[in-house]
């Protein structure tokens, strides 16, 4: 059985939803679904993109090095009222995965897949297991040469310094940056390859294109970092297409981003400060 399972698991059953040979396309309906990944990212990471791009012009025309200007991430709301500032750290996490669960409710009322939508993610109960190690592989593959791609890209004036984390110490620090790593992961793969690979094999891209384009996007929204991080997430964005193009099996992605952000977050909290190199 789980022979049968795994040759299944091809490009073309994740991205191929073109009619098949001898009917023709409905262009219309084709037409309909590109509007509504458009709409979809433009309340979400294309919205991000945007402003990133705002972002990076300001940074260029500020007349200071690209390495001596800091990006911040995760920083407090209200650092002198810490029940406050939970509350709005636990808001932006609840409302950062709305644009993902609207993005799978649409695939599954507005011309859902042939096989179904979690078939189509592949987040079929089997095989949890195997992608919470398949996602930690991943995360190692992409978070050993990605930490030094950045310290190269700084070195170099090409990135600014990323403050990973910048929330007041308190009891409930780490459980809120694991949950806003949780939060990233959940949104950007679940947007950025499940439901965008699946709209657009609907419309007919090639895989390349379709893996070409979202990592472009994955780029683009972190382009306010530097230049750096902008090819360091096209480069990722690649990767990580070409495994879902292969594997089909989302969860994988999202265990992988997951734990690049909680290390990135937890490591910077927690030292920061205390070891020179960060």
């Amino acid at each position: 059985m789980m022979r049968n399972n795994t040759s299944t698991l091809g490009p073309r059953r994740c991205l191929d939803e073109r009619p098949r040979r001898g009917m023709m396309r409905d262009r219309a309906a084709d037409r309909r679904l590109l509007w509504e990944t458009m709409f979809v990212l433009a309340v979400s990471l294309g919205q991000s993109a945007w402003y990133s791009i705002l972002r990076m012009i300001e940074r260029l025309t500020r007349g200071v090095p690209m390495n001596q200007q800091t990006s911040t991430l995760n920083s407090s709301v209200t650092p002198g009222r810490p029940w406050l500032d939970l509350l709005y750290q636990l808001s932006d996490i609840a409302f950062g995965v709305v644009p993902a669960l609207l993005a799978v409710l649409l695939l599954a009322q507005v011309k859902p897949p042939r096989q179904g939508v979690r078939r189509a993610l592949g987040l079929e109960a089997p095989g949890w297991g195997r992608d919470v190690g398949a996602g930690a592989m991943l995360a190692a593959i992409i978070g050993i040469p990605g930490l030094g791609f950045y310290w190269a890209a700084h070195a170099l004036g090409f990135n600014t310094t990323v403050r990973a984390a910048d929330l007041q110490h308190v009891w409930w620090t780490a459980p809120v940056l694991i949950g806003l790593a949780g939060m990233n992961a959940v949104l950007e793969e679940t947007v950025m390859i499940g439901y965008l690979f699946t709209r657009w094999g609907q419309i007919g891209w090639s895989t390349t294109m379709v893996i070409v384009t979202s990592a472009i996007i994955r780029g683009t929204y972190h382009l306010y970092q530097g230049w750096g991080d902008f090819i360091g997430n096209i480069v990722m964005g690649l990767f990580l297409g070409w495994v879902f193009s292969r594997r089909c099996r989302l969860l994988p992605l999202i265990v992988a981003h997951a734990f690049l952000d909680i290390v990135s977050f937890l490591g910077y909290a927690y030292l920061a400060g205390r070891v020179s190199w960060l």
